[in-house]
């Protein structure tokens, strides 16, 4: 050291923090800070103590001793209260540079009374009757409570321990890693609460994808219980089975090929030809003749089929199989037993012979059972499909009861008008149904005649008052002639109204309903015993009660209030299941294109078509027809136009001109749609989508009629959005192909105003179609 240090001069600048730290060691404590030390730490160690005896006492599970408990009280009232206030000695540092040097402190005396006078006083806490400082009393809540007691300090050394455990632990996850994870345990119902799902939902079905039978679950049909053996039919079996007559077409045409290569003369390969099928129609007569003798030999009379049966062989089971065969349904009350053939209904002769000279040669499937029905008298609703026969089913059961009348009621027919009515909602199905009638009234004195607009009215009224059996008029014309006195229903008791759902859509309905309270004849009786002698003493000719039938395609509320107010317990007919009139045998096409190109789509199809076919395009509006014909006639094409603005010679001769075959090609409104029997109509083009589904269901029946195949093309677009949901719905059910885009189309997945797959809303708003839906993009995302 130098002198000045020696001598205690003050330190200089230029010494070093680590010198000051040794000068602030080298002192030492006063007795009193060294006291209270030693006592802190005493406090300290006995807490540790206790606190392990307390927790190792825990871990035996015994109780602790009041001794202990005793130690721990005393533990805890030995525990210091605050921190010691000995100020900690600061180091002391060397002047700022520049600054004047302080004095050096006067040498340290440890056991002097100068230093413990001048150090400060250490108050004793634990040991002071009153604390030091007094505190405020607690301030109580709203309810009056004093606040909960602060949690008791964690002692020093605890702390400390813990901080120290929690440094190893960290230290040790750094080199050696986290240990492994506790395995959670799960409980059962939460682990097996995906693999046992009891609740169905329908789009975990995927049997439709994977096997083709559960897409087409109504082409399943065993048989069982209405066959010959083990529950087969061998007819219906012999039905599907054309090897054989696969085999013998390959067989022609490879003798044929042959004949070509040969170089044999067209005479003489015609001549083979003929000899070839000859042979073939021979085999396969002798054929049928051998399975024949074969099923009579070995099953015997009772299991033939009930075609081979007279009538009074025939058993409940051969009814309910004729019924199969033929899809026929009925309910409303019992129901005579259908017709097998027209001999064995009771017709009479005339009749008889005019069904042979129209060509009918076996009854339809809705002929077979309502004709049955009408010859009873009973009310009947009929549902069939279109070209179904549905106008002689109801027009022989109205000739047979007007020629069974007795004298007197023909003799009035001037002054009370009419025996029977039908009604009809369009002049041209009028005009068609008076040609039936008039057919099957060939070989009887009878007179029918047609009441409907766009012909004169008092050339029908001069036909009227020469009295006539049978009217058959639209609607309006009719209630027309009422309003004129051209026209009294006093005695007529027969009513038909065929296509009875469309007159109401036309907005026949307050028509119909006057006419029906115009005409003759009392309700029958909503009693049954007393509605069934009525009905016979009607079928004797003793009293005048109403007969009514109706023919309609669907049932809407305004057809069904109807009915409720005019029928009386009427047997209601359906061929086939609630949706018989969707004629599966036409071939659906739908093309789904821009509104721009269906002019060029139109004239595209027309000019595929052969010479001789006749095709029938529909539109929704007259001048829709107007300008469509004009385009095809710039087109090259020549066509017809039919609707309603056109005059009744115009429509009539239209009409005539293209089912005779002069005209192929015919531009119509649903004038056409309806009820019309045009033969061997090709194909049927929809350049308007209808607004409603049944009129689509109507038009598309103009083809395929008769058992017949037919095709149907659609021209979609996207204005077309209110159609869409039920065309596909359609298709669906008629095994037709969707297109894509359809398909696609979130339109076609709910109807409007409903949700659709996804559960979001299809709004309304005002439009064309009155409909919005969501857009393509966004349904196609999901």
């Amino acid at each position: 050291m130098s002198a000045m240090e020696l001598d205690g001069a003050p330190p200089t600048t230029n010494e070093s923090d680590d010198d000051e730290e040794q000068f602030v060691a080298a002192r030492e404590f006063t007795a009193a800070e060294r006291e209270e030390a030693e006592r802190l730490h005493r406090t300290a160690v006995r807490a540790e103590a206790l606190a392990a005896a307390q927790s190792a006492a825990k871990e035996r599970g015994v109780a602790l001793s009041n001794e202990e408990k005793d130690k721990i009280v005393e533990a805890k009232a030995a525990k210091p209260s605050a921190r010691s206030a000995t100020p900690r000695p600061r180091p002391r540092r060397g002047p700022k540079k520049g600054a004047a040097a302080s004095p050096p402190p006067p040498p340290l005396d440890p056991g002097g009374a100068a230093d413990a006078a001048r150090l400060p006083r250490v108050p004793q806490y634990e040991e002071a009757d009153e604390p030091l400082y007094p505190t405020k009393k607690p301030r109580k809540d709203i309810h009056g409570r004093a606040p909960a007691p602060a949690p008791a300090a964690v002692p020093a050394s605890v702390a400390e321990a813990r901080n120290t455990e929690k440094e190893l632990r960290l230290i040790r996850e750094n080199y050696l890693g986290k240990g492994p994870k506790q395995k959670k345990v799960v409980k059962p119902s939460e682990k097996f609460a995906r693999i046992f799902q009891f609740d169905w939902d329908a789009n975990d079905d995927t049997s439709a994808d994977l096997n083709p039978l559960y897409a087409r679950r109504h082409a399943v049909q065993p048989l069982l219980g209405r066959g010959y053996v083990a529950g087969l039919d061998m007819r219906e079996q012999r039905k599907t089975q054309t090897f054989a007559s696969v085999l013998s077409d390959k067989r022609m045409a490879e003798a044929r090929r042959q004949e070509e290569d040969e170089g044999l003369a067209r005479a003489e390969r015609k001549r083979r030809e003929d000899a070839r099928k000859e042979e073939r129609e021979r085999l396969r007569r002798d054929m049928a003749a051998e399975t024949e003798k074969v099923e009579k030999a070995a099953l015997g009379r009772e299991l033939l089929h009930w075609t081979d049966k007279a009538l009074g062989d025939m058993t409940d089971r051969d009814w309910r199989i004729m019924k199969e065969d033929f899809d026929i349904r009925i309910r409303g009350g019992k129901a005579p037993l259908p017709l097998r053939f027209w001999g064995e209904a009771d017709l009479g002769e005339p009749l008889l012979m005019a069904i042979r000279d129209a060509g009918y040669k076996e009854p339809s499937p809705i002929q077979r059972q309502a004709i049955p029905v009408g010859l009873e008298l009973r009310d009947i609703i009929g549902v069939a499909e279109t070209g179904s026969g549905k106008t002689a089913a109801f027009c022989i059961p109205m000739i047979r009861y007007i020629s069974k009348l007795p004298a007197a009621r023909i003799a009035s027919l001037a002054d009370d008008g009419p025996l029977a009515l039908v009604m009809a909602p369009t002049r041209e199905l009028a005009t068609q149904i008076a040609g039936e009638c008039k057919k099957l009234t060939a070989h009887m004195d009878m007179n029918v005649t047609t009441v409907v607009g766009g012909m004169s009215i008092e050339d029908q009224a001069f036909v009227l008052r020469e009295g006539v059996e049978i009217i058959v008029g639209t609607p309006g014309r009719i209630q027309d002639c009422l309003d004129t006195q051209y026209l009294v229903l006093n005695q007529a008791n027969y009513v038909v109204l065929d296509e009875a759902d469309r007159m109401i859509d036309m907005g026949f309905e307050p028509q119909v309903h006057s006419i029906l309270e115009e005409m003759g004849g009392l309700l029958l009786s909503e009693d049954d015993i007393e509605m069934e002698q009525q009905r016979l003493a009607v079928q004797r000719g003793e009293a005048c009660y109403r007969i009514t039938a109706m023919f309609s395609a669907t049932m809407p509320s305004a057809v069904e209030k109807l009915a409720k107010k005019f029928l009386r317990h009427p047997a209601i007919v359906c061929i086939g299941d609630e949706d018989s009139g969707k004629n599966k045998r036409i071939a659906q096409h739908v093309l789904y294109i821009a509104e721009a190109a269906k002019k060029n789509a139109v004239v595209d199809i027309l000019r595929k078509k052969k010479a001789q076919d006749k095709y029938l395009v529909f539109c929704n509006e007259k001048k829709g027809c107007d300008a469509l014909a004009k385009v095809l006639s710039t087109a090259g094409l020549r066509s017809s136009v039919l609707h309603g603005g056109k005059t009744q010679e115009h429509r009539d001769a239209t009409l005539a001109a293209y089912k005779a075959g002069s005209v192929t090609v015919l531009v119509a409104t649903d004038v056409a749609g309806r009820g019309l029997d045009i033969p061997d109509v090709a194909h049927v083009v929809n350049y308007d989508m209808p607004l409603k589904i049944e009129n689509y269901s109507h038009r598309i029946g103009r083809t395929g009629r008769a058992g017949k195949d037919g095709v149907a093309t659609t021209l979609l677009t996207d204005s077309d959005e209110a159609m869409m949901y039920d065309l596909r719905q359609y298709l669906e059910q008629t095994d037709a192909q969707i297109p894509e885009r359809l398909e696609k189309n979130p339109a076609a997945h709910a109807k409007p105003g409903e949700r659709n797959d996804r559960g979001e809303l299809l709004t309304n708003r005002l439009g064309r179609n009155k409909t919005e839906f969501l857009r393509e993009d966004k349904f196609a995302q999901g």
